[in-house]
């Protein structure tokens, strides 16, 4: 047989195309109706812009009294003054004294996940600083986005930084699956009806995009994770009409652990461009389950799609220790076997190093991203959340070190590290 039997029907684009500009579908009505909610598309996307702006952001945060415009106000001082490790200190420490910074062509995003409290962040800064150490390019947050609002504008102050810092970022909206939306589905005591499907059943689709709509206007929120096919189906749509949108695959419950699920969804991804080309998928976070030769696979396809620069692979090289895989898991040497061919790919740290997490009395857990920050401080395990993200932290060190080693770029937080001329300023902070 020859592979021209597997081409598209010319019949179906049509089809397609019949279906969504009935005007009688309803869904395509009950889509338009929540989008209209918020104004027409023009004044939809000033409005995101408008509410990501940096003055108007510190100044939603002066207006609420929170703490957090002072630690901006300090990240940006010490941004400015060069305080953070410059590329060349770094390859300097690294590789010894005069050395060359790395310059590959291909680099590695580094990334870590979950960062779900901003002091947090500003603990990393501070030993960042003092440790001469880096900053991650991108970070990810799965934290319940009503409770991070209330937390002294938590969400907004992330959002600040992450434009301070010159890194990406993405955000978990509440409606993700795991909030009780199937009724027949209670907690982890019920497991194997996860297998029967978690995704977003009945409405909840329109109602992800009545909160995604909700966040984009008024917090300036762009990228989310996108977990389940009807969210993904609203996001295309998003797309289509104009929204500035963006959206990475989840590998949570939509995780693609072969070259066939990926290239299914880099298909929907190009059939549904719209009339810019554009597409929102802009990262892919595949299974924990592949291997080298699969993610080259799927780096093919997606670079024969045209989506090389656009859309990020983004691959566990650490998991949390507790309730998602076997340990040991650790996948540094392979993430640095597919960089020195694959071009845009992030190497995720969900967790520490093995030989870290075996030594804690409670060790990183996935099921931890689900307490409430109410739970977390009276337990008295706020802290030791803190120390396990210090942990993830220490872990992109580490990720950091063996790339340059190995001759290859990394990622990191833009604004941050590209200083000749490093040199602690302004108000001291003290890590400990």
């Amino acid at each position: 047989m020859e592979n021209n039997i597997l081409q598209c029907n010319p019949s179906a684009v049509a089809a397609i195309n019949s279906f969504l500009a009935d005007p009688n579908n309803p869904m395509t009505k009950s889509f338009f109706e929540v989008v209209n909610k918020y104004g027409t598309v023009e004044e939809i996307n000033a409005k995101a812009e408008n509410a990501r702006d940096l003055g108007n952001l510190k100044k939603r945060l002066a207006d609420m009294g929170s703490p957090y415009l002072a630690d901006l106000q300090w990240l940006e001082e010490q941004r400015d003054a060069g305080a953070f490790v410059s590329m060349e200190e770094y390859t300097g420490r690294v590789l010894g004294p005069g050395a060359a910074c790395v310059e590959s062509e291909n680099a590695v995003t580094l990334e870590i996940s979950a960062m779900n409290f901003f002091p947090w962040l500003m603990d990393e800064a501070c030993r960042a600083i003092q440790e001469r150490e880096i900053m991650p390019g991108r970070y990810i947050r799965v934290r319940n986005m009503n409770e991070a609002m209330e937390d002294k504008g938590d969400m907004l102050a992330f959002a600040a930084a992450m434009q301070i810092i010159g890194a990406s970022y993405v955000e978990t909206l509440n409606t993700n699956g795991t909030d009780g939306s199937n009724v027949n589905i209670g907690s982890a005591d019920v497991l194997a009806g996860y297998f029967a499907g978690i995704g977003m059943p009945n409405g909840q689709p329109l109602e992800w995009l009545d909160e995604y709509l909700h966040h984009y206007t008024s917090n300036g929120v762009r990228q989310v994770l996108n977990i389940a096919p009807g969210q993904l189906l609203i996001g295309y749509w998003l797309n289509q009409i104009g929204i500035e949108t963006e959206f990475k695959v989840s590998v949570w419950y939509a995780g693609h652990d072969s070259s066939f699920g990926a290239a299914y969804t880099f298909m929907m991804a190009k059939v549904m461009e719209n009339a810019n080309g554009r597409t929102p998928l802009i990262g892919l976070n595949i299974s924990n389950s592949v291997n080298a030769d699969t993610i080259r696979q799927i780096a093919a396809i997606r670079d024969n799609f045209g989506y090389r620069d656009q859309v990020r692979i983004e691959h566990h090289l650490t998991q949390t220790y507790k309730s998602t895989v076997r340990q040991p898991y650790l996948r540094r040497d392979e993430i640095i076997d597919i960089a020195a061919t694959v071009a845009n790919v992030a190497a995720k740290h969900e967790g520490a190093d093995p030989d870290v997490e075996e030594t804690r009395n409670h060790p990183s857990d996935f099921f931890d991203y689900f307490r409430t920050q109410e739970d977390l401080e009276s337990s008295g395990d706020m802290a030791i959340m803190r120390q396990l993200y210090l942990d993830k932290h220490e872990s992109v060190q580490r990720t950091a070190g063996a790339l340059t080693r190995a001759g290859i770029r990394f990622v990191a937080a833009a604004n941050l590290h590209g200083v000749k001329e490093p040199a602690l300023a302004g108000a001291a902070r003290t890590f400990s």
